[in-house]
């Protein structure tokens, strides 16, 4: 792909731009979204979202739609696990890829002395620390950048700078939005990301990501969590055993026939138990597991040239029942 597949343009700070419009936002919403600026000496924004902030479903989607540089909509919406209704969070967009792949993507795990983060949102276009960047021939030359941390702590100051240098941009231009899994609003961002998981699959799978047009997804949203390992447990399960993703693409069939069925979650040999029993077998090493198996559970193709559709893999709600403590 080069830089004329992507509707940004390379180096345009369009993504950390947009995100600074979001968080100026949230700014003006702190109460209505029981979310704080974090008790934090240093350069920045800090916003607390889940830490010691009591957070909220509406703090969820707005960590979301950073997450996603604004280019995705999220909504939720009635569903059922299992024959008992509940709450599922819907996704769509009309940038699957840039919304997805270049912002929403957690792909910079964040390691400053005793911190560590998971990093998404706007500002890994700017880091430009990802071949993922390179294969797909873009990243920014931000002002600011704007970045959602999946963690229990607030960061440091030194966090901040690591962040700031990384990305070359001054301090006190970093926003940084943080939220633990264990947390209404942590638990919802995570749960947003069902066509994330489907855009990187493809990807990895060595699919032309540049031929989906639109995308939209669903999973359900899992119960917060005593603690964040039971929380990455369950947040996991809701896409792997309830995610349904569907894909508005263009070109030939034969792809998407080939690669299809390697798609869903199922074509993973750990499939078929919850996902903190396969990370506790892989001794809580994510790089232990199988890699296939980090995708929604059922996934639908819409070739918008040829006119096919194409269903592979299906949800398993006795799985979720088990995750989710309802069984």
């Amino acid at each position: 792909m080069n830089d004329d597949d992507i509707d940004l343009d390379a180096n345009d700070p369009i993504l950390n731009d947009s995100g600074f419009d979001l968080v100026n936002q949230i700014l003006n919403s702190l109460d209505e979204l029981r979310i704080e600026a974090a008790d934090y000496d240093g350069p920045g924004i800090v916003l607390d979202f889940g830490v010691n902030a009591p957070g909220s479903l509406a703090a969820g989607l707005a960590l979301a739609e950073v997450c996603t540089a604004g280019l995705a909509d999220f909504s939720i919406v009635p569903g059922s696990v299992g024959g008992i209704g509940w709450p599922h969070l819907f996704v769509q967009t009309d940038d699957p890829l840039e919304a997805c792949l270049l912002s929403q993507y957690a792909g910079w795990q964040i390691s400053v002395g005793k911190y560590f983060a998971m990093g998404s949102g706007p500002m890994r276009a700017a880091a430009n620390k990802e071949d993922l960047f390179e294969k797909l021939g873009y990243s920014e030359d931000a002002f600011g950048v704007v970045g959602v941390l999946e963690s229990g702590q607030i960061p440091t100051a030194d966090v901040v700078e690591e962040i700031a240098e990384t990305c070359g941009v001054e301090a006190d231009q970093v926003a940084l939005l943080v939220a633990p899994t264990a947390s209404i609003a942590g638990n919802l961002q995570v749960v947003a990301r069902s066509v994330e998981t489907s855009l990187h699959k493809l990807f990895e799978l060595g699919f032309d990501v540049g031929r989906i047009e639109s995308a939209c997804g669903s999973a359900p949203i899992s119960p917060v969590a005593k603690d964040d390992l039971t929380g990455i447990g369950r947040t996991n399960d809701a896409i792997l055993y309830g995610g349904q993703v569907t894909l508005w693409v263009n070109g030939d069939d034969d792809a998407i026939r080939e690669l299809g069925p390697q798609v869903p979650s199922s074509a993973s040999d750990a499939y078929g138990k919850p996902f903190l029993e396969i990370f506790e077998e892989a001794g809580r090493d994510f790089y232990k597991i199988d890699p296939h198996l980090f995708s929604p559970a059922e996934i639908v193709f819409h070739n918008v040239t040829t006119g096919s559709a194409f269903h592979f893999g299906g949800t398993d709600h006795s799985v979720l029942k088990k995750s989710f403590g309802l069984m």
